[in-house]
């Protein structure tokens, strides 16, 4: 049985622990609420040029559009682009999506095809790297910010772009987690290269008749780079505020367990100082009657 020292000692540590974790916890509430405001703000934007996008894509004519968006005609080379965070202690935020990740890298493993990585973020990168370190071609570390920004993510997309026009993959997806709610974060794959879009959008746009100027293509050339920019940062801000939903999350179950640890250790130090009260009471008792 540990000594009473060493109880106090465990007990004034997990003490110290419970206070860190409640600190964490309050700093991410306050994060929390900015960065679902500017993911919220962030999807009818990007929902509406989905659906824009759409309605021009289908009114062309099949595989007569640009490649961003009818692709280079190959299946071959897969990018993964795994966005995570650069720190840990959020629960489950980065290991979700991960494991998203590394199912569809194992399953296109499996059907003979190539493929490559692209981390955004350190703690994706330090999972993957135990088992696919061949694949991973580059690691994007994001700034530390209070709030991220359009100037994050064009590079981003920038560089998606470039890497499709020297033929360096053929199809292009990312890999986020959507924010539902503090203890809801849905890890979420979305094809960005070639571009895909909800049938449902796509039919509104064949009932309607427009008149293009320039034209559909002249028009998709333009629109669909930007758009990949767009998707890239708004996955990030998806991001931003399942990473802060889980960090407060995590903390707080750590708090509560700290707390009831505590609780455990003062009840066993508490009969361990009475247990030992009781040995020199015997002790004393004894020797008196002895003499």
């Amino acid at each position: 049985m540990p000594s009473l020292k060493d109880l106090r000692n465990r007990i004034a540590s997990v003490k110290a622990t419970q206070k860190i974790t409640k600190a964490m916890q309050m700093v991410a509430a306050a994060k929390l609420r900015r960065a679902q405001l500017a993911a919220e703000a962030a999807r009818p934007y990007a929902e509406r040029m989905e659906a824009v996008l759409a309605n021009i894509a289908g009114a062309i004519t099949p595989g007569a559009g640009p490649a961003l968006l009818s692709g280079n005609g190959r299946d071959n080379v897969h990018l993964l682009v795994v966005c995570t965070a650069e720190r840990g202690l959020c629960g489950a935020f980065n290991s979700s999506i991960v494991r998203l990740a590394r199912e569809r890298a194992n399953s296109l493993m499996a059907q003979g095809k190539t493929v490559k990585i692209l981390c955004v973020g350190k703690k994706g990168y330090d999972q993957l790297r135990r088992q696919y370190e061949k694949e991973i071609i580059e690691l994007i570390e994001l700034r530390s910010v209070k709030q991220m920004a359009f100037t994050d993510a064009d590079p981003i997309g920038r560089k998606l772009i470039a890497l499709f026009d020297q033929g360096e993959y053929d199809v292009c997806t990312i890999f986020f987690a959507r924010f539902r709610s503090v203890i809801l974060q849905i890890p979420t794959a979305l094809q960005l290269i070639p571009a895909q879009f909800a049938k449902g959008e796509a039919a509104a746009g064949a009932q309607a008749s427009y008149d293009y100027e320039p034209s559909e293509a002249g028009i998709l050339e333009s629109l669909l780079p930007r758009n990949i920019s767009v998707q890239v940062f708004r996955a990030l801000l998806e991001n931003a505020a399942s990473e802060q939903g889980a960090r407060m999350s995590s903390m707080d179950s750590a708090t509560r367990n700290a707390g009831d640890m505590i609780k455990k250790q003062t009840i066993t130090y508490n009969r361990s100082r009475q247990a030992m009260i009781t040995k020199e009471l015997i002790e004393i008792i004894s020797g008196a009657e002895a003499l």
